[in-house]
């Protein structure tokens, strides 16, 4: 194993969190984390609630029978999982392109503090 790998047996002093928590690099990991959890987090809302008041609300319209037997609101629930999968997908590009290299960053600073 690599010094990467192997586990650190000693304890990371208290003092060194707060310092690190108080850090430029902290606070702009919690920036870049926030820019992109908030808005995303807004959007799916929007977008399920979109669906639940459409269901309830313009029952007509989620009765359209675009094709066969499937309608406008079967097809407005199967996009609600195709969204659900979407959201994901980026979320995780986003943490390993974005938070992660600041977060090992951190991480490294803290465990060089290991006594």
């Amino acid at each position: 194993m690599n010094d990467a790998q192997q586990p650190h047996t000693g304890t990371i002093p208290p003092e060194e969190f707060h310092r690190v928590q108080q850090s430029e690099e902290f606070g702009r990991l919690k920036k870049v984390f926030r820019s992109f959890a908030f808005p995303m987090t807004v959007v799916f809302l929007a977008w399920y609630l979109a669906y639940v008041f459409s269901s309830i609300f313009a029952k007509d319209l989620m009765m359209t029978q675009v094709f066969g037997n499937v309608s406008v609101g079967f097809l407005f629930g199967i996009a609600q999982f195709v969204s659900t999968f979407l959201i994901t997908w980026l979320y995780i590009r986003h943490m390993n392109k974005k938070v992660d290299p600041i977060a090992e960053g951190l991480r490294a600073d803290l465990e060089g503090t290991v006594r």
